[in-house]
């Protein structure tokens, strides 16, 4: 089990409001809401996401580069792995 499922009671319920944004902008899109009415719900929902990957990148920097104990290997891993999401994302 990964150290997210520790934090899975925290991020379940934000994943889930995220969903209900993006539910939101479905609805506005089909009842044919106006232009900034749907850029307000999508402006929201990337703040939303941005929050939920920022928490998630704290949480792995803690578990796998600056934790205590670790290996230079396992630093290394760990920084290469959240290079390697930015470096496809961050786009």
């Amino acid at each position: 089990m990964g150290h997210l499922s520790d934090k899975s009671a925290d991020l379940l319920p934000r994943v889930r409001r995220i969903a209900g944004q993006v539910g939101a902008i479905e609805r506005a899109l089909t009842a044919d809401a106006s232009c900034g009415d749907v850029l307000h719900l999508v402006a929201a929902v990337r703040g939303a996401v941005n929050g939920l990957l920022d928490e998630i990148i704290v949480d792995h920097l803690d578990q796998h580069v600056a934790l205590p104990g670790l290996s230079d290997a396992e630093r290394a891993a760990g920084a290469e792995e959240l290079m390697a999401v930015i470096r496809r994302y961050a786009k």
